[in-house]
Parts: structure tokens; sequence; C-alpha cells
């Protein structure tokens, strides 16, 4: 029996009543401001004609405050799956232009449904947030749709990646789904953040702000540090979402989609060698080694303006996909302090959760002093370090370049804290503190009473780092695998690398270790 060409044409008369709510001209206003549709940010997404959508005829339940006979197209969200490339991945798309985005039951529905579909099927989640919060109208069910988006997002921790795109608003309870997320980017003109806003701040506490000091792409990104990544527009937020998922699995079971046909270079680079200053009191620019020694210089870095005095991202060694934790002696001279032990801990899990290897360069002085630190829970802060990296069972490769000293020498991941293989420049110094202050303390009396106070310091200082701080004293106390040539570092990584890659760990059997947050 053939199917009624009207039955055919209804079908087709909602579809477009749902896909294309937005004029030409509302589309126009929104390209000038560099924002998509929630649609187009779909399709920029997919590869062409592999997404399907999931409940595009799910509707409201017409019965709350002020809704009846009100058509909200797809309820405000597109949900579905397509592919990039050969990987699976499954989305959402809160649509501003349907009641500003905001989350109601049968949204949240939609939302919650998708990411079950990802939970089982093993894929990860991209979502685009775009929305003014809970639909007033619908009172308590908002309420409840976003506690059980948020009991997602849990659910799906550690097991598939989860991106969150904040386009637009994403106010109050919103905000909670991008941090329960692994990576959140923002568009730095056209999107905020923030549980309550400018003017709620003004009536409860009396001071006046601005959305730019609470809420933009620019203060989560160096100040909150709540946000891993800001894109100028849609479009290159979408593009970024695609690099960093070519870093990732699909999901916990599987590896990094490595390049093993890569041929590892043995070849000494001895330009490396000019990049580290003639005094070790000079900083030597930390990103511009990690550029020399990763594959074809690119390193995707993570919390780029957060936390500046560490660097952490995502790059390939001889085609294997690494995460790179190395401090930054250009900013505070590489000290960690708050904020930087948290960068390290939180990306140092999310390798960890995803089968990412872990590559480490030190270059340390210590944790940070000052009463500000000391009150503000350094101890803890910098416990995160020692239970993520002591917690973490990926391949951890660790590289002593200069200076490693005190408790922050076993942060940064020693051979102590379960390092596969570290090594060390000869320039390394490997001690409980610098040289300079462990003469002021151990030979005290004998500088009082030197003639030349300054040059018998500089004299003892020298004795303390070839006796007690060289790195040959660490190796003959195989603390260290082996003393290297700088121009052998890329080698001697990409090489340990591809021994560790099938390395098994097993730990004692509990819940999860219970960290100092």
């Amino acid at each position: 029996m053939a199917i009624k060409p009207e039955l055919i044409e209804i079908l087709r008369t909602r579809r477009g009543k749902i896909t294309e709510h937005v004029s030409p001209e509302k589309l126009d206003a929104l390209h000038a401001k560099g924002l998509l549709s929630a649609r187009e940010r779909i399709n920029w997404l997919f590869d062409e004609g592999t997404f399907q959508e999931v409940g595009m005829h799910a509707k409201h339940h017409a019965v709350h405050f002020g809704m009846a006979g009100r058509e909200l197209p797809a309820d405000g969200v597109i949900t579905g799956t397509g592919y990039l490339g050969s990987v699976q991945v499954a989305s959402y798309s809160q649509d501003f232009n349907v009641l500003a985005g905001t989350l109601g039951k049968m949204q949240a529905r939609k939302i919650t449904r998708i990411m079950r579909y990802a939970l089982k099927t093993g894929v990860p989640v991209v979502a685009f947030k775009d929305s003014g919060g809970a639909r007033i109208q619908e009172g308590v069910d908002a309420l409840s749709g976003y506690g059980d988006v948020f009991y997602s997002n849990v659910m799906l921790s550690g097991v598939v990646p989860q991106i969150a795109v904040v386009c637009g608003p994403c106010a109050g309870g919103a905000a909670y789904s991008p941090a329960l997320m692994d990576f959140v980017i923002m568009t730095r003109k056209n999107s905020h953040m923030f549980l309550t806003g400018p003017e709620v701040i003004k009536a409860v506490t009396g001071r006046a702000t601005t959305m730019e000091e609470v809420g933009s792409a620019t203060m989560h990104s160096s100040v909150s540090g709540n946000v891993h990544f800001v894109a100028e527009d849609d479009q290159s937020a979408i593009a970024l979402v695609k690099r960093i998922l070519s870093f990732l699995p699909a999901n916990n079971t599987e590896d990094p989609p490595h390049n093993l046909d890569t041929m590892i270079e043995d070849t000494p680079d001895r330009g490396l060698e000019e990049l580290v200053p003639d005094s070790p009191s000079e900083p030597l620019d930390m990103e511009s080694i990690i550029r020399r020694l990763v594959d074809n210089g690119e390193l995707l870095e993570v919390h780029a303006d957060f936390a500046r005095n560490v660097i952490v991202g995502f790059a390939r060694f001889s085609g294997v996909i690494v995460g790179v934790v190395a401090n930054q002696p250009k900013v505070m001279a590489g000290a960690l302090d708050l904020n930087a032990a948290d960068k390290v801990a939180r990306f140092v899990r999310t390798c960890n959760v995803f089968n990412v290897p872990l590559v480490t360069l030190v270059d340390v002085p210590g944790f940070l002093p000052g009463v500000e630190q000391e009150r503000g829970g350094i101890i803890r802060h910098g416990a995160k370090m020692l239970h993520a990296y002591a917690s973490c069972t990926t391949p951890k490769i660790t590289v002593l370049l200069r200076k490693s000293y005190g408790g922050s020498y076993l942060a940064m991941c020693s051979q102590e804290l379960g390092a596969d293989m570290v090594f060390a420049w000869p320039t390394a110094e490997i001690a409980v503190m610098g040289s300079e202050a462990a003469v002021k303390i151990l030979y005290r009396k004998e500088l009082d009473a030197a003639e030349d106070r300054a040059a018998r310091a500089a004299e003892l200082a020298q004795e303390y780092r070839d006796e007690f701080a060289s790195p040959y004293e660490a190796a003959a106390n195989f603390y260290i695998t082996d003393v290297i040539e700088p121009c052998e570092t890329r080698a001697a990584i990409s090489i340990a690398l591809r021994k560790t890659l099938n390395k098994r760990e097993l730990r004692p059997s509990k819940k999860h270790g219970n960290m100092p947050l």
C-alpha cells in the first residue's frame, strides 16, 4: 500500500517548522556577531550527511504557567549523533531563539537521553551552551531537569570525553554542567557564564560590578580558571573541539589515536642547547623547549592564560600522544602556587582517565612562599598534585632540566611518585633547597668569619652542588634513570614512551582515593 502524499507533506511541514524557525534576517544578524544558530553549530561540527537527530518532535507539557498553546521547536535543544571522520560523537545544542534556550523538564530529558546513549556506546559528548537558565514557567520541574543533567555529567565523567562550548549566556545553575565536564571553551565576545550576575550582586552586596568582571571569557580563562580555552567565534570554537578530540580516545577503554608508524628520530638536536641560558639564575623559556621537543612544534596548551607559571597541554612525541606538564621559569620563576597545583592536578587526572601518557619537564625552585599561600591552603593544594601523580597509572616520563628543590621535586613526578623513567640534564640540581640557601644554613659560622663572605659563599655553594645536588649523585643512588645531553632529550622521551605504552599497574581494590579537595 503506497503512503499517501498528504502524510509525507504533513511530515515535511512539521520538520520545516522545527528546523527553519530562524528567519534569514535573524541568521544574518547572528552571523554579523560571529554567532551561528543552534543547528548551524551542529552542521559545522559533523561531517556532512552524518548527523541523525534524536527527539526532534519532543514537546514540553503545555500545563505550565503561561505555556498553553506555545510552540517551542525541538523544545529549545537539538540533540543527536554524527561523525568526525571515523569517530562517532554525541552532541546537543541549546537554541537561544526558542524561549532564550531555557531548560525545562523535556529539554533535560532530551539532553540526558543523548548522554545516556554516549555512555552506552562509548562516544564523546559535545555540548553547545546557549541558554538563559532555568525555564521559570516550569518551576521545580526545571530544577529537577538540571539535577538530571548534572547527575548524567558525573556518570559520564572519566568514561567518555565531555566538552562544553559556551556560545552565549550560561547563567545560574546552568553553569554547573560545564564545570562538571572535561573541557570548557568560551567564545570571547558573545558568551558569559556566572551564578549571580552584576544586578544580583549589586542588590545583595551593594557592590557595583560588570559582566566583564564576573562572567566574561577573559575573566574565566585567566582569573577563576573555570575555562580551558577561549575562541574568537563559534567557528573557531568548533575547530578547537575537533582539535581536542584528535588527542583523545572515544572512551576510557581505548588508547588515544597514537601513530606508531612514525619513525623515532635519533638525530641529536644541538639547537636545543642554545635555548638554555648561560647563567642558572636566568630563566629559560619552557614553551620554546617544549615546541623544540614535540612533533612539528605543535602544543595544544590547556588553561594557557591561567596559572602561567606552569604549562599543561597535549602534544606528540614521534607519533605518541602525550600530556605535557612543565614549569615555566619565566613566570614566578616557575614556582608552584595554589592555582598551579590545581591546574596540574586536574590535567594529570584528565590524562589518566583517558589513558594519555605524561611527560613532565622540571625546572622548579619550590612551592611559592608567603602568608597568602599558607593561609590559602598550599599544603592541601600541593597535596592534590602528589595525589594526582601517584594515582596516575599511564606511562610517566620525567626530565629534570635544571633546578628541582624540596617538595616540588616530588610534586613534579619524581621516581617516588611513580615515574617510569626519569632523565636529567647535566645542568640539573636536585636537593632539599637551593645551594645558596643551604650554604647560609649549614655554614653560617664559617661565612661570618670569612674575610670575603660573598666569595666564600660562592665557593661553598659550588661545592654543595657538586657533592649533594648534582644529577650524578641522584643517579648513583638510582633516583634517576640516566643523565643525558639536552640534544638527546626528544629521542630519549620517544623511546621511553614506546617501551612503556603497554605498562600494567595493579592498585589496591577500592572505590576511589580520597583526594584532598
